[in-house]
């Protein structure tokens, strides 16, 4: 009874890990290069580079993850995903809260040991990968840009790993990491790109740092709200039935019952 949900769980926990060890371990690997750079007076470069690779980071570890167990669990390893799934009758309420707390628990382990992994001092100036606001951008621009990276997120999600006419459903994970990549390439200096409640959740939890936190749970679940429940009323709800007309019309005419929009 309880061995679907347990083996589809393990792959969120397994997924959402991931993505917090490598994501937030490449923002806390980066911080400490910076501090040499600094150092060194090659802070531009160094910027620029960190960036780069945090995106990288990000992006190939949910299409790693994605292509690994997707077939087990969807690969969500994103709260926002599955609550998209949850809206759209995609994915069983009971199911959803599993996914949930498999999810939160890996992003929490995965903080734990990047704490235990990194000095303190690179983690307090880090926050240990925790997404934080940039210069002069306000909590209401915030969260609105959190809601536009995670829309296209999640939309992206529906139209690789969803929709079963998409042409890319074989390679949804590379497209989903890759739209993970670009979100963070953008949205990394304004929000820290975090589009995943679970990416923020561990950092924050294991840290203590709850400034402003709910930007990166209102945020991404709006926007993944949003994304879910617009391309499934456009694109995935049953079609209307054909017209009924006699032959000449060059309609065929349904059986009885099959008139009936269901």
């Amino acid at each position: 009874m309880f061995y679907e949900p347990l083996r589809r769980g393990f792959a969120e926990f397994i997924g959402a890990f991931t993505l917090i060890f490598i994501g937030a371990g490449a923002t806390l690997t980066f911080t400490k290069l910076f501090a040499a750079a600094f150092a060194q007076g090659a802070s531009d470069t160094a910027t620029g580079l960190g960036l780069v690779g945090i995106a990288l980071a990000h992006g190939l570890a949910i299409a790693v993850m994605v292509s690994a167990v997707g077939h087990i669990s969807g690969g969500h390893f994103n709260p926002a995903i599955t609550l998209g799934f949850l809206l759209t009758r995609r994915l069983a309420g009971a199911l959803a809260i599993t996914y949930w707390a498999a999810q939160l628990s890996g992003a929490a382990l995965a903080a734990l040991l990047l704490k235990w992994t990194f000095p303190m001092q690179v983690r307090n100036a880090a926050k240990l990968g925790a997404p934080g606001l940039g210069h002069h951008v306000t909590h209401w621009q915030g969260f609105v840009i959190e809601i536009v990276l995670t829309f296209l997120l999640v939309w992206v999600v529906f139209a690789t790993a969803a929709d079963p006419g998409g042409s890319f459903k074989s390679i949804a994970g590379l497209a989903i990491g890759l739209t993970i990549t670009i979100d963070v390439l953008v949205g990394g200096p304004l929000t820290g790109a975090a589009m995943n409640p679970a990416r923020a959740f561990g950092p924050e939890l294991v840290q203590n740092a709850w400034h402003n936190c709910w930007i990166w749970y209102a945020g991404p679940f709006a926007g993944g709200a949003l994304a879910a429940l617009i391309y499934e009323w456009l694109y995935l709800r049953p079609p209307r039935p054909f017209p009924v007309g006699p032959p000449e019309t060059g309609v065929i005419e349904p059986r009885p019952g099959e008139t009936a929009i269901t």
